[in-house]
Order: C-alpha cells, then structure tokens, then sequence
C-alpha cells in the first residue's frame, strides 16, 4: 500500500479556539518580527544525555541544537548544509584537505566555568580540542562511530590508542590541525561526499573544556554552548527552561539581533493525549506528532470546504526520513538465526498494521531499511511481504516447525513513548503469535534503560527507530557497517544495535562511502540495503511521517523530513495583535530537499 503524502500546511478549525498565553507579550522589530514570549513545546521521553558526544536520542538532539553549535549547520527550510561557526570554507582538488575559518567575536555562553563567570572568545583551537576528545574512547562518547570513525585522517589509531588505556599521542588527531587562531584545517582519509553533512551532528558542536573539567560526568546536565539559548533550569523527567542568550552572535537580515524569543520550555509529559489536552488548553505553542486516534479526523479536515469562521491551529505535515523497526541482536543464540529473522519479517502484516493500528499514519516499510529521499529510490529495494505460509515454511527451516522448541521470546520496548509503541507492539506480538504459533511477551522499560540494554548487547529482540542525522543513505546504512561492531561484545554500539556483519554488505558499503558521483553512490546504497534487507537484522515497520500542530501566532517555524529545529528565528505574535495572525497563517515552508555534495 502507497499513500501519497501532501506536504505543507492545512488550517484546521477543529479545535477550540484560543487566546494564547497572556503573558507573553514582545516589542516589534526591523521586518515586522516580534522580541519575547515562551515556545513551550513537550517531549514524551525523557533524555539520557545533553553532553554532545553522548547525544543519541531525537529529544536530546532537539534540546541540544538550541545550546551548542558546530562549523555548519542545517536549514530547517530544506536541510540544506549552512555556515555557521565557520563563516566559510575551502577544500583541494580531492577533497581530502579543507579548511575552515572561524567566524571572530563568537563567545561561549555566561557560566561558573569560566573565570568571573563570563564566556571567553571561541578560537580554532577549542575546536581542536572538541574533535580530539570526539576522537578519544570513553564512557561518555556515543558519536565517534557516527562521525570520525574511518573518517578523518589518525582518527581510528587515537580512538584504539585511548581504548587500549594509552593517552592521545602528542599533538592529538594528526588530521586535525589548528593554522592559526581563526583557521582548522582537516584532513580526510577519503574523499566523502557526506563530510559537512557529518559536521552538523551533535558529536562535532562546540563546548569549552572548561566544563568538563569543571563538571565532569555532570556534563551531561551542563550545558555551555555559544548557541542562540543557554539552559537555565533542569528538572530530570519534569520540565527544562532554556533561556536567550543576551550574547549570540547572530543576526537577521534585518540586523536584529537572534534569537527573538525569550525562552524555550520543554516538559516531559508522557501521554499524548495528554499533551493535546495542554496543547488546546494553550499550555502549549507546538506539539508534534498526533495521536493516531485522531489522525483521520485532522486529516480529512484538509478538503473541508465548510469552514467559514478564523481558523486558530494550523498542521504542518511531512514523510519522514525515519524508518521504525523491530531489530534483532543477530549475534544472539536465537536471533542468530537467519531463517527464523525471516520468518519473523513473513509473519508481519505492515499494510494491515498502518491501515488500522496508525490510522494510515506512515508508510508500510515494504523495501528497505532507507526510507525514500531526494535522489534515492527505496522502491527499488525489495523488502519483505505478509506471507504466512512463507512465514511457517522458514520457521521449520530454523528448526522449529510449527513454532515446536523456540523458547517464549521477549520482545523490548520503551515504556515511555507514548500509547503508539504500546499498540503497535501488542500488534507484532499477537500477528507473530497467530503465524507463528510462538509466545511472545512483551518487556516495557524507560528508554534510557532500554536504549543503554540495546547498545550494550543485552536485548535479542528491540523496539527502535531511526531518524536521519543528515539527509543521505548513509546515515541508516551506517547502522549496518560491521566495522562498527565492537570486539568487547558487553562494550556500548550505537553505531550497529543489531551487531550484524556482512562482508559483501560492508564491500558495497565502504565503495559508497567514497564514491562522489550522487548516481552511482545510491546505486551502491540501493545494493547495500538489498544485501542487509536479505539478511533480516530488522523488522521494519513503515516509514514515519511527520506532523506539526502549531498555533497561528507561532511564526518561523520550519517542520521538515528529520524534526530537525532551529529556533532562533521563531518568534511569537504578541497576544494582542494575534487576531490578524489567525486570519493569515504562515505561508508553506519549502519542501525539504537533500543537498547531495556539498
């Protein structure tokens, strides 16, 4: 089953009308933008970690992308590689060489860790210092893998040196060379047409050392970044409150100085539905994604022709550059079993599972790993059909005909996602349980226990899901790379959850990864995905799809394929002038787009 997917905006008038907060209330600006106010938004997990090397979870990245900033960074318009720290850049003919410069006058954030309390001017060498602790093994580092791993030139052989318990040779990542104090220059091992997409992930943001000596493994919880908001009050599981930050750097194309909100508030409500009921109540200036309960109903409010009164929400919708999945630890005693992985995948109605249990919220995940993108065709990978009989002649093949002799099997989800994981995870047990003739229980933990288990080996069958770091194949196939999977089978891999290797899938893999021409790299990625799709590490489930319901008086905001927010343009129509922001709501935001090279 395909659904076509419209992207954009459609006003809704099916919620109760609203005034918005009273207390928010802004002084106007060059160009008609509006200083103050709270963007109150909610999050139904909580985060393991808001310390940039250990930022692994979508919600962590959305609090962290508001503190910390890298040399580039993404456009929330249309995903697009941006300047930023670096106000620009070379490279030499291979591309293997480039040089960056620093934008000057920058400074971190106010905090105890400096000297009087007061942020010091950013040089090239602070980045210097960031990459080579990404480059260091440690606890705490969660994104070498993602980033610099087989990357950047010394990387790989700083990263054993420090795991085998030995310091970072002199000088640090040879590849990473501070020129003077407003120029880094890296060098590649490979030429890699992913380079400044990997720069704008979590792993290379900017944090002083200063707070980690200062904080230590309290880092997690103390942010310093030079980004448009500083954290200013944290309540684990409740609520956090970041504040502007009075000195950023930034400005618009007005001359206005960045960001115009006051503050970002983000609570850890649990239920959805609970979260709609603040969103109408006003407690709320964004909520995202809709509880599938009530999708059908917003969306067959798009093609109502009936609404002659101001309409007070509006929806932004989005497919998704996510795929959820159910993946297998293949290194498992029982999941190491490729016959019973695929039987596993035969026994799955995805078609039947969205139609009904998301309401049609999603696509069913019928090709590969990779959703679709600009540029790659995921049609062209051929994945797994609902084919019960197919299903029972594998499992038979597995040896264990008719489900005779597999021990109950435990299936781990996150007990704090929301009721989508809950119902969908009910709906894979009872389809495998009916095709398979198997017992399936079902374990509900909170998603940093789970996603610590699941990094760690611990979990033979897992929820997850993937949404992309960058907008390229990569990002997913990454997950696959056997290389990525640590020798110490008890040490953490965000990087290969699954534990999979494959040396055809890895050949194919690492010939991507190098090759330039946008054609042929994703011919190679449709092969790579083919290659893993046949050998079941994964269930996947659909592609995701994602919707915002915003308020009219929210302005600037930009939802896209990845949930990928930048705040620092958003801003707020004061209360009193909201009643012309309701009769013309903001117009449709670009349709994302992949950057291919850049």
């Amino acid at each position: 089953m395909n659904k076509k997917i419209i992207a954009g905006l459609v006003c809704l008038s099916m919620l109760a009308a609203c005034n918005g907060p009273k207390e928010q209330s802004g002084r106007q600006a060059k160009g008609g933008v509006y200083y103050g106010g709270t963007f109150r938004v909610n999050e139904i997990t909580n985060f393991r970690s808001l310390y940039p090397l250990d930022v692994t979870e979508l919600v962590a990245v959305n609090i962290t992308n508001q503190i910390f900033e890298g040399l580039v960074k993404l456009s929330p318009k249309d995903l697009s590689v941006t300047p930023c720290l670096a106000e620009r850049w070379i490279h030499n003919d291979s591309a293997t060489v480039w040089t960056f410069y620093i934008r000057k006058g920058v400074r971190f954030q106010d905090d105890p860790c400096f000297e009087g309390g007061k942020g010091r001017e950013i040089t090239a060498s602070d980045f210097k210092w960031c990459f080579d602790q990404l480059c260091t093994a440690s606890p705490q580092n969660s994104q070498f893998q993602l980033t610099f791993k087989g990357l950047v030139q010394g990387a790989d052989n700083c990263y054993q040196l420090t795991a085998n318990g030995k310091p970072l040779p002199a000088g640090g990542v040879p590849g990473i060379k501070v020129i003077d104090p407003n120029t880094l220059q890296i060098t590649l091992e490979h030429p890699a047409p992913t380079f400044l997409d990997i720069l704008t992930m979590a792993g290379c943001c900017l944090y002083p050392k200063e707070a980690l000596t200062k904080y230590g493994r309290d880092i997690r919880i103390h942010c310093v970044g030079t980004g448009p908001f500083q954290l200013k009050e944290i309540q684990e599981g409740q609520a956090i409150v970041l504040t502007r930050n009075p000195n950023y750097w930034n400005v618009d194309e007005n001359g206005n100085q960045l960001p115009y909100l006051e503050s970002v508030k983000f609570t850890f409500v649990k239920e959805k539905r609970s979260e709609l009921l603040e969103f109408q109540k006003d407690n709320l200036e964004m909520m995202y994604q809709i509880p599938v309960e009530i999708i059908p109903q917003i969306l067959g409010s798009m093609n109502s022709q009936n609404n002659s009164s101001p309409v007070d929400y509006e929806l932004q919708q989005y497919p998704a550059l996510e795929t959820y999945f159910y993946g297998f630890n293949t290194q498992n005693k029982i999941f190491s079993n490729l016959y019973l992985r695929q039987a596993f995948n035969y026994a799955v109605d995805r078609d039947k599972i969205v139609t009904y249990t998301m309401k049609g919220e999603g696509i069913p995940a019928d090709n590969g790993f990779v959703p679709q993108m600009p540029g790659y065709d995921n049609n062209k990978v051929k994945g797994y059909t609902f084919d019960p009989n197919k299903a029972k002649e594998l499992l038979a093949k597995a040896g264990y005909a008719n489900g005779k002799g597999l021990p109950e099997i435990t299936l781990e989800t996150n007990s704090d996602g929301g009721t989508r994981n809950d119902q969908l995870a009910d709906e894979v047990k009872r389809m495998l349980e009916e095709n398979l003739n198997i017992t399936v229980n079902i374990a509900r933990v909170p998603f940093p226990q789970h996603l610590d288990a699941l990094e760690r080996g611990k979990i033979g069958f897992f929820r997850e899901s993937w949404n992309a770091d960058y907008p390229d194949p990569q990002t997913f196939l990454s997950l696959l790379y056997g290389n990525n999977v640590p020798k110490d089978s008890n040490a953490r891999s965000n990087a290969n959850p699954f534990r999979y290797k494959s040396a055809r899938f890895d050949s194919i893999y690492k010939a991507a990864i190098v090759t330039v021409n946008d054609s042929v790299r994703n011919k190679l990625y449709e092969e790579a995905d083919q290659v893993a799709v046949d050998d079941a590490p994964f269930l996947c489930i659909f592609y995701d799809e994602n919707y915002y319901l915003l308020h009219n008086y929210v302005k600037n905001f930009y939802g896209n394929a990845m949930d990928y927010r930048d705040l620092s343009k958003v801003y707020l129509i004061p209360p009193d002038k909201r009643t012309q922001a309701i009769m013309n709501p903001n117009p449709t935001p670009a349709a994302p787009q992949g950057n291919g090279n850049n």
